[in-house]
């Protein structure tokens, strides 16, 4: 295999906690007291994947794909918009080995959801549940996060040229 074929991406998000709003977290709607505020649906480790795919693929950032000040991605579903980067760089010859992602949250506790929210991010990248590694973790009440302000997440990509 020629090491040039292969492709480490990294992403990472943070989405500041508020009320009135739903959350949604690796494409799964979790019940919580508030969700993440942000111009499409906030969700963050779609946000951090959706990064980490157009990083290894050398093509830039979610905000250069889909600027949160363009009216048309206002509440947008980030399922949708990380399948139109995964048919992009599919048409570039790039198909995802493995991701390993972390999803830090003081509030909710995610185990639960672990399950639901692999096997939709599988579903969404078209690969199987045992490419995809989705961790949670607390920020052990420091920082915003901790202090139950926000959650954010980080995700590794490996893609590989067909």
């Amino acid at each position: 295999m020629n090491p040039l074929n292969l492709r480490i991406g990294e992403g990472w998000d943070v989405h500041a906690l508020v009320p009135g709003r739903r959350l949604v977290l690796g494409g799964v709607e979790i019940a919580h007291t508030h969700g993440l505020l942000g111009h499409s649906d906030a969700d963050v480790l779609l946000h951090a994947i959706t990064d980490a795919v157009l990083g290894a693929a050398g093509l830039g950032d979610i905000g250069r794909h889909f600027p949160d000040n363009d009216p048309q991605f206002r509440g947008a579903d980030s399922f949708r918009l990380l399948q139109q980067v995964m048919e992009q760089v599919g048409q570039q010859g790039w198909r995802l080995v493995n991701l390993d992602s972390t999803i830090v949250a003081q509030a909710p506790r995610l185990s639960v959801h672990m399950p639901a929210i692999v096997a939709r991010v599988a579903a969404c990248l078209a690969v199987s549940t045992a490419q995809v590694n989705v961790k949670a973790k607390t920020a052990e009440r420091l920082g915003p996060v901790g202090q139950g302000h926000s959650i954010a997440a980080r995700a590794v990509v490996l893609l590989m040229r067909d």
